[in-house]
């Protein structure tokens, strides 16, 4: 592909997120940043972990992006009785009417394009990784054999931060797994009072979609193809690198304060999501400005704090906001 061939088909893809974007307006009011983001999280092909109180519309958001971007959707109440063949599916044994028996696999609800697994955290550490391999390999292996879940799968999770009693923390393989974390606010006064009005009248605004399956694996295709500057690849490995409490290139306040630090997918992450919030803004490329937006997000659920540091009030975010003024400082500086 020439390079004004590339150029034009991101202006265009540009314009069509943005209908994608005014398209869910009409349902989510006053959560653009969070819009924005699970958005990006699609985009790039992964997963993203929405934490927030009840009541701020994240199911909402799930069901209102399962219609625009054109995906079958699921959902996934998760309990503390939730077992791993209530996602998965099982294996059955069925006699026909000559009296043969066989097994025949009966697909669960992860079987789907967008599921929305609700209230992860209440599911029993077994029932949680069984979405491991689906997450990372989009396949499922049940009883010896492997079923594909297809090209398109995304997971978008829920979790309350603050009722935890009951509730069995993620563990970090699941974490990592996940593109990005988005904290869920509450919205301002004006928006409350458009969602006030907008919710409790006689009609319920209606969505339509704007991408089709096929047109959203292009998107992804296309995203994976746009270009990125030498010092916004610098500033990933930089970034990702300095959270890393054994790096050498690690500030003081890490090294103090952080127990473990992020991985590779870390990297992977900031890499894809910089594309997608470029192109959700009309840009042809990422910049600087995309990794410090997007460092909070990508890196809070894949590190942890030290006992010491937590029993000193040290709030994760800081460390992170100190520590990417620090590094994306210089780079800027450079």
């Amino acid at each position: 592909m020439q390079t004004d061939d590339l150029l034009g088909d991101v202006e265009d893809l540009g314009s069509k997120l943005a209908e994608a974007r005014k398209m869910v307006g009409r349902k989510i009011m006053g959560q653009d940043r969070v819009v924005d983001l699970t958005l990006a999280a699609i985009l790039a092909g992964g997963h993203a972990l929405l934490i927030g109180l009840p009541g701020l519309g994240k199911t909402r958001l799930v069901e209102t992006l399962g219609t625009v971007m054109g995906l079958h959707d699921g959902r996934i109440q998760f309990t503390p009785d939730l077992m791993p063949s209530d996602i998965l599916g099982a294996e059955v044994l069925e006699e026909s009417d000559s009296g043969a028996r066989s097994f025949r696999f009966i697909k669960g609800p992860v079987f789907c394009e967008l599921l929305l697994a609700d209230e992860i955290n209440r599911a029993s550490p077994r029932t949680q990784s069984a979405l491991l391999q689906a997450m990372q390999e989009h396949e499922v292996s049940v009883a010896g054999h492997t079923h594909d879940l297809g090209e398109v799968f995304h997971v978008l999770a829920t979790q309350n931060p603050l009722e935890q009693e009951g509730t069995y923390p993620l563990p970090e393989a699941q974490l990592d797994r996940f593109l990005v974390q988005i904290d869920v606010d509450y919205p301002d006064r004006d928006a409350e009072r458009d969602i006030l009005l907008a919710t409790t009248g006689t009609e319920d605004a209606s969505v339509s979609p704007i991408f089709s399956r096929a047109e959203l694996i292009a998107a992804q295709t296309l995203l994976r193809r746009m270009p990125v500057g030498e010092s916004v690849v610098e500033a990933i490995l930089d970034l990702v690198r300095a959270c890393r409490p054994d790096d050498p290139s690690a500030p003081q306040i890490v090294r103090d304060n952080v127990s473990w630090g992020p991985g590779p997918r870390a990297t992977q992450a900031l890499m894809l999501l910089a594309r997608a919030r470029a192109l959700l803004d009309g840009r042809l490329a990422p910049g600087i400005d995309d990794i410090h937006a997007l460092a909070a997000p990508v890196l809070s659920h894949r590190m942890a704090l030290g006992y010491a540091a937590r029993a000193e009030g040290i709030d994760l975010p800081d460390v992170i906001g100190q520590t990417v003024a620090s590094v994306l400082q210089t780079e800027v500086a450079a």
